[in-house]
């Protein structure tokens, strides 16, 4: 059997052990879905009317409000379901299943690959969950089906970064209440920029951050895909954040995962 082979069939294990933990564990996957939902209605609902007319456009209010925040709900969403994966790393950190793995003949990375595969599944069900949400509630994107492609792309890369990077902060807690507030940051990050109102009306500073913290050009180029609004640069450049975090997330998860034999 060859390396590769070897890989991917430990890899499939690993992954239904997710899957079935999702499905034993019900409550989670409902909560990290049901967050972003609320969230989303409380927005368009509560907020909609009054930030929409500050948006200006053909519509204003709440409509045109629907269409501006939904990017910055789809961002929260996943990373909302990066506070479930460093929960469930950490779960296994503490509780000694891995130690027990590395006992086996297995493929060693297959236990974190299984998880990083398991949460992005879970979170791009989410995203589509949510997605169909925004529509009942007025999001009217107007994508071509290639635009809808790239924005599914664009997706599963955010998802695949945040998800590494999930999965170096569960390996970095030493208790699984740590692990469950070291991604929480990243919840507050469409807010610190264009996920609910330009940042053209923050002050200076904040506008500073916001417009060069990573979530911003992601949210710029999916409103851009589904809604046809300028891109500009923010195409290449949420591309390359995603790489970085991806790179960044994967070899930091590496080297936490072999740096001791207890991990």
């Amino acid at each position: 059997m060859s390396t590769l082979t070897y890989a991917a069939r430990d890899s499939r294990t690993m992954l239904r052990r997710q899957i079935r933990r999702m499905q034993r564990y019900p409550a989670m996957t409902l909560m990290l879905i049901g967050l972003p939902v609320i969230l989303l209605l409380l927005f368009v609902y509560v907020f909609g009317g009054t930030l929409g007319a500050g948006l200006g456009g053909s519509t204003g209010g709440r409509a045109e409000y629907a269409n501006y925040v939904v990017p910055g709900i789809l961002l929260m969403s996943i990373a909302a379901g990066a506070t479930g994966t460093a929960v469930a790393i950490a779960m296994d950190m503490t509780e000694g299943i891995v130690a027990r793995f590395k006992t086996m003949a297995i493929f060693r990375p297959s236990v974190l690959t299984g998880h990083v595969l398991g949460s992005v599944i879970q979170m791009m069900l989410s995203l589509t969950l949510l997605i169909g949400v925004a529509l009942l509630v007025g999001f009217r994107p107007d994508a071509t089906l290639l635009e809808w492609l790239a924005t599914a792309g664009l997706l599963l890369a955010i998802c695949l970064a945040i998800t590494w990077l999930s999965v170096a902060l569960g390996l970095a807690s030493k208790t699984v209440e740590g692990a469950s507030n070291l991604p929480m940051p990243l919840i507050l990050l469409p807010f610190l920029g264009s996920g609910f109102v330009p940042t053209e009306s923050m002050p200076t500073a904040v506008q500073w951050f916001a417009d060069y913290q990573p979530f911003t050009p992601m949210m710029d180029t999916l409103r851009g895909l589904l809604l046809g609004t300028a891109v500009g640069n923010a195409a290449w450049l949420a591309i390359a954040w995603c790489a970085a975090i991806t790179v960044v997330g994967f070899v930091w998860a590496r080297r936490l995962y072999n740096r001791d034999p207890s991990r």
